[in-house]
């Protein structure tokens, strides 16, 4: 007998647009869990050249197990499965996989690159036909349906890593306004930026000393000498059709 797992927010899809929502919710306390079948297309990209702060280019498989990790150091969970269906349920929304399992979520992230069947059985979402589906939104990545969101590719946003990844962080203050979360900073500053002047720190917003911010700052530095000291151990990834084994 299956059980059901609870989650203040599922994101189903562990793309860029799916795991930055991801970052921005579990810094913010809520339970955050990712559903990923680990076929990013992000995977596909030979070397990604227009990411900001990467002046000559990033493995893009370097990048997605970066952000992999910064998820989990933020607080979510990430499970390497197929979501098979979404259907809505009296406390929020029910998530099923591939595998069994089952999960209940209050909101629900659909961040997946261009599937859509998942979602056939919540009433409400719209579903646009280009060729390719995508999920009808506002300009937050809200849908039709209260709770369910889209973010990144599949709410048509342009086909770009960095726009998909400011989309997820949109779309995941979006959730905490919509939560009526107190005004979301997350900001790290110097001890006593705000406390100094007598104001409250916002919601969000940390100060640390001069002692901390060096030790993070180091703890960042070997972070990142270690993960780009040698090269991906993953092989290139192509088109489907390309592969030995396609039909």
């Amino acid at each position: 007998m299956s059980t059901t797992t609870p989650a203040d927010v599922v994101v189903v899809g562990g793309g860029v647009a799916g795991l930055t929502t991801a970052v921005f919710t579990a810094r913010h306390g809520l339970d955050t869990l990712v559903l990923d079948s680990g076929e990013s297309i992000l995977r596909r990209n030979a070397h990604l050249e227009n990411f900001p702060g990467f002046p000559t280019g990033v493995n893009a498989r370097h990048l997605l197990d970066l952000l992999r990790e910064q998820a989990e150091n933020a607080g979510a969970q990430r499970h390497e499965t197929v979501v098979t269906r979404v259907s809505e349920a009296a406390d929020g929304f029910a998530v099923e996989v591939a595998t069994g399992e089952h999960y209940r979520a209050r909101y629900v992230v659909a961040a997946t690159k261009n599937t859509t069947e998942y979602l056939a059985d919540v009433d409400g979402v719209g579903i646009i036909d280009r060729g390719k589906p995508f999920v009808d939104t506002d300009e937050r990545g809200r849908t039709g349906v209260e709770g369910l969101y889209a973010a990144g590719r599949l709410a048509e946003k342009p086909h770009q890593a960095v726009v998909c990844a400011g989309h997820g962080a949109e779309v995941a203050v979006t959730i905490l306004e919509d939560d009526d979360r107190p005004f979301y900073h997350d900001w790290v500053a110097p001890e006593g930026y705000f406390t100094d002047r007598g104001r409250d720190l916002p919601p969000g917003c940390e100060e640390i000393s001069e002692e901390e911010r060096r030790r993070r700052e180091e703890e960042s530095r070997e972070t990142m000498r270690s993960r780009f000291a040698d090269p991906h151990p993953d092989e290139q990834v192509t088109h489907p059709s390309l592969r030995d084994d396609a039909e």
